[in-house]
């Protein structure tokens, strides 16, 4: 259950329109490393994360991501707010405005609609993680290439703290993740998936015998 506050984690504070900032920053609202796929992500593999501290990291930072999501909404509201069809058509927006106004909705920067095959939720602790740290460091290098070519300051601002954000969740799932290795064998952690295998029966199959009735063991 979320408690929400009506209030941005950072301020969004965008005096100047331009619609073609906008087209670029949507790529962190629905494109493949945005927050939207983030916060899905991160929710959706909790469930089958069996330590608690990985659970408590995936939704924490789940959590968060959605916040995030509604930070860059802001942003591209106001980066197109008040603008005429006519400066919106010559700024190369035109295609988006014809099917959604000025209304916000998930796509990337190139056009391509938001799409659930953009993340993975696999039900093993590690695979998660892993896709979870290259989430991280595909979103800052997104943010890196918006900041390349983006001179507002208000726009940079809040951008910049996106980016912070997604290098400390990169270090916050590096931690999980050796967390959960914590529980494994070091000398092989994929012996087994300790979120559906169980440990005892992988064991005794490893050493030669088990109890379980389809090998007879």
């Amino acid at each position: 259950m979320w408690r929400y506050e009506k209030r941005l984690q950072h301020p969004v504070n965008i005096t100047t329109p331009n619609p073609q900032l906008a087209q670029f920053i949507a790529s962190q609202y629905g494109g493949p490393d945005g927050e939207i796929a983030a916060s899905m992500r991160y929710l959706s593999q909790r469930y089958a994360m069996p330590y608690d501290i990985g659970k408590a990291v995936l939704t924490d930072v789940g959590t968060e991501e959605l916040a995030h999501m509604e930070m860059i909404a802001s942003i591209i509201h106001q980066l197109t707010k008040g603008l005429t069809a006519e400066q919106i058509a010559a700024s190369g927006l035109g295609p988006y405005y014809i099917d959604h106004t000025n209304g916000i909705w998930p796509q990337a920067a190139g056009g391509i609609p938001f799409n659930a095959c953009e993340f993975q939720s696999k039900g093993d602790p590690i695979t998660d993680l892993f896709e979870d740290l290259a989430a991280e460091q595909k979103a800052r290098s997104t943010y890196d290439n918006i900041l390349r070519v983006v001179t507002d300051p208000e726009v940079c601002d809040p951008i910049r703290f996106l980016r912070e954000r997604e290098i400390v969740h990169f270090q916050r799932f590096g931690e999980a993740l050796r967390a959960v290795q914590d529980h494994l064998d070091s000398r092989n952690f994929y012996a087994l998936n300790p979120a559906f295998d169980n440990p005892a029966k992988t064991a005794a199959a490893a050493a030669g015998s088990c109890d379980c009735s389809v090998c007879g063991g």
